[in-house]
């Protein structure tokens, strides 16, 4: 192995050590800028989108037409979800089987098969609720 190819792998390890320490979204900038502007923006951009179509990261565009991506914990269990915040960008994973019952209301009322792989309910986190209660 090139002194290239090992290069490229420390800063794909870099790229992924930094996203899974958020807790919250965040963006190629925000990835570049923690990890001092020493990776280029094309690498952490392919690297990403590699991690996007394995399923790694949840890509999302927000209400400011922004790009957003979150890691997700990887889970053996089908019978999971997730849980955005509209508010803060926090995402929780759900391990809960009461997806399969909405799993099957859709597909026999609606003809619909969801991917549960990647399912994702948003609202308000519990925070930020009480947040706009006061």
């Amino acid at each position: 192995m090139n002194r290239s190819s090992q290069y490229k792998t420390k800063q794909k390890e870099q790229i992924l050590e930094m996203i899974k320490t958020y807790n919250n979204e965040f963006t190629i900038k925000d990835v570049y800028i923690s990890l001092n502007k020493e990776i280029g923006l094309t690498t952490i951009y392919r690297f990403i989108d590699k991690l996007v179509k394995e399923g790694q990261v949840n890509k999302n565009i927000g209400k400011d037409n922004i790009t957003y991506y979150q890691y997700l914990e990887s889970c053996s269990s089908e019978n999971h979800f997730f849980l955005k915040c509209d508010i803060c960008g926090y995402m929780e994973h759900v391990d809960c089987n009461c997806i399969n019952e909405l799993s099957n209301h859709i597909n026999k009322n609606h003809k619909f098969n969801l991917n549960k792989k990647n399912i994702i309910i948003n609202g308000i986190c519990n925070k930020c609720g009480k947040k706009y209660e006061k």
